[in-house]
C-alpha cells in the first residue's frame, strides 16, 4: 500500500499568520509585530494585527476542518501569548485559548500537531539578544515545559521549531524576515547552534512533562534536487548536492539535520566554516541529538541537477524551461518530483524514521466569483501532482507518516503580506468571511479515498 493505513491527512497554519488579536488578553509584541510596522518590510505595509481573526473565530475554523474530513491539524503556539515577558509568569488567558482550540479539535475528531515556535519570538527576548544569546536555550526549555504540563495530556505530536533555516537565514543573515538583521556568518552559525541546543532541551522537556508517549520532531526545509535523468550518476549528483554543506548560508540541510539525527555537524561544513564556527561545548552535540520520532519536512519546489565532468555537480541550465507552472511567488516552481526525492533521499540518509510532509502548497490570486464560488484548478492540479509523487515514494518503500497542506486558510504570508493566497479556504480580510475553494472539496474527496483517486504520472525531466 502506497499510503499506510495510519497515514495522516492534514492541514497546517501558524499563530502569527492567522490568529490576529495582537494586543488582546495579555499578548505582548513579537518580533513580527515590530518588523511589520517598519516601512517597506512587508507588502503594502501589511501586518498580522488582525490576520484571519482566528483567535475569535477558531470554532468556525475547526468546524470547517471537521467538514473537510482532515485527520490532523498542525498549528503553532504564540510564545508571546503564553509568556508575555518571554519567561516568568504565564498568561492564563493565552493558555486557555489553546485549551479551547485543542479540546475543540479533539471533539471534532482532529488530532492536534503542535509546533512550539513558528517565528514569532517575544520582542522582550529579542531585546536580550534572541538566538544570539545562549540563554535562549533555557528560555525555550522553560516555555516547552510550560506547554507540556498544560497540554501534554491531550497533545501527542510535537515539533519544536519550524524551518530553522528561515529563522536564522532570512531573519538574521538576509534581513528579509523579522528581526531583519544582516549579520556576519559567524554570528548566524552561533544563532543556529543555540537554536539547535534549544531544540534538544525542548525535546527533553516535552518527554518529561507530557503524559504518556509522544512523537516529537523539528520541521526542516531546503530546496530539493531532482535528478535530471534516471541515470545512477545523475541520482548520485542530486543526492550529493542536496546534502552538500559548503555554501555560506543557512540553507544547508545537512548542517541542521545531521546534528539532530547523528549528533555531529557534517565534516564538509566543519572544514568549510572553520574560521566562523561557534563555541561548541562538551555535551552540546549530545543535547542536540535527542532522539526524534519522525522526519518533519516542509517541501515546496526544487531544481534539476546532473552529473558534470570529473565528478562535479551541475544545476541544469534553464531548469524547467520558460513558462513552467509556478505559484505567484517567483521561487515556487511547480516541481512535484521534489517531494519524491526529498522523502527518498532523507529516509536513505536518516533511516528508521517515518517521513511527514509538514507543509506543502501553492499560492495563487484566488478570489470569490460573482456566483460565490472560488475555483482554483491550478491548486487542485498541484495537489494531484505532488500527492502522486509522494504516493510513488511510498510504493517504493519510503515510510510515509503524513501530509499537511499549507495552508487551511489564506493568511498573512510574512513579508509578502496578504497578496499571495495559499489556502484551501478563501478569507475576505475585510469581512473575515470564509469561503471554501474548489480545492477544499477535492482534497476532502482525496482524504476519503485515501489517495486512490490520484493519477499515475511519469517522473519529471528537464
Amino acid at each position: 500500500m502506497s499510503f499506510p493505513h495510519d497515514f495522516t491527512w492534514g492541514v497546517a497554519s501558524s499563530s502569527y499568520q492567522i490568529e490576529g488579536a495582537h494586543d488582546v488578553d495579555g499578548r505582548t509584541p513579537s518580533i513580527w509585530d515590530q518588523f511589520s510596522r517598519q516601512p517597506g518590510k512587508t507588502f503594502e505595509g501589511h501586518t498580522g494585527d488582525v490576520a484571519c481573526d482566528h483567535y475569535h473565530r477558531w470554532a468556525e475554523d475547526v468546524e470547517l476542518m471537521r467538514q473537510h474530513g482532515v485527520q490532523g491539524y498542525r498549528f503553532s503556539l504564540a510564545w508571546p501569548r503564553l509568556l508575555p515577558d518571554g519567561t516568568g509568569a504565564p498568561n492564563e488567558k493565552g493558555l486557555a485559548f489553546y485549551d479551547r482550540l485543542i479540546d475543540g479539535l479533539l471533539a471534532a475528531g482532529i488530532t492536534p500537531w503542535v509546533t512550539l515556535y513558528h517565528w514569532d519570538l517575544p520582542l522582550s527576548l529579542h531585546r536580550r539578544g534572541g538566538f544570539l544569546n545562549r540563554e535562549i536555550v533555557d528560555w525555550f526549555a522553560d516555555y516547552a515545559a510550560l506547554v507540556a504540563q498544560r497540554y501534554g495530556d491531550r497533545v501527542k505530536h510535537w515539533m519544536t521549531f519550524n524551518e530553522p533555516q528561515c529563522t536564522i537565514g532570512l531573519g538574521y543573515q538576509e534581513g528579509l524576515h523579522a528581526p531583519g538583521w544582516k549579520l556576519p556568518f559567524a554570528d548566524c552559525l552561533a544563532g543556529a547552534h543555540h537554536l539547535l541546543l534549544a531544540h534538544g532541551r525542548a525535546v527533553q522537556a516535552l518527554r518529561a512533562g507530557c503524559r504518556g508517549p509522544v512523537k516529537i520532531s523539528i520541521a526542516q526545509t531546503s530546496r530539493e534536487r531532482i535528478p535530471a535523468s534516471a541515470a545512477a550518476a545523475d541520482i548520485e549528483a542530486a543526492r550529493r548536492d542536496y546534502f552538500s554543506c559548503t555554501d555560506r548560508a543557512m540553507w544547508n540541510l545537512s548542517w541542521w539535520a545531521d546534528a539532530v539525527v547523528f549528533g555531529r555537524y557534517p565534516e564538509e561544513g566543519l572544514q568549510a566554516f572553520a574560521a566562523d564556527l561557534p563555541e561548541i561545548r562538551a555535551g552540546d552535540m549530545a543535547l542536540i541529538a535527542q532522539p526524534i520520532d519522525f522526519l518533519a519536512y516542509n517541501c515546496y519546489s526544487g531544481w534539476f541537477v546532473r552529473a558534470g565532468a570529473n565528478g562535479t555537480v551541475e544545476k541544469v541550465p534553464g531548469g524547467f524551461g520558460p513558462g513552467n507552472a509556478r505559484g505567484t511567488l517567483p521561487w515556487l516552481q511547480v516541481a512535484p518530483d521534489a517531494a519524491y526525492w526529498a522523502a527518498r533521499f532523507q529516509t536513505e540518509r536518516y533511516p528508521g524514521l517515518p517521513f511527514v510532509f509538514t507543509e506543502n502548497g501553492v499560492c495563487n490570486t484566488d478570489h470569490v466569483l460573482l456566483d460565490g464560488t472560488v475555483p482554483d484548478p491550478q491548486r487542485i492540479d498541484f495537489l494531484a501532482r505532488y500527492l502522486a509523487a509522494i504516493r510513488r515514494a511510498g510504493a517504493e518503500g519510503v515510510p510515509l507518516g503524513g501530509y499537511f497542506y499549507w495552508s487551511v486558510l489564506d493568511n498573512f504570508e510574512w513579508s509578502e503580506g496578504y497578496k499571495d493566497r495559499f489556502g484551501l479556504v478563501h478569507v475576505d480580510y475585510r469581512t473575515q468571511r470564509r469561503t471554501p475553494k474548489a480545492s477544499f472539496a477535492w482534497y476532502r474527496d482525496t482524504i476519503r479515498a485515501h489517495g486512490a483517486n490520484l493519477p499515475v504520472l511519469p517522473p519529471q525531466t528537464p
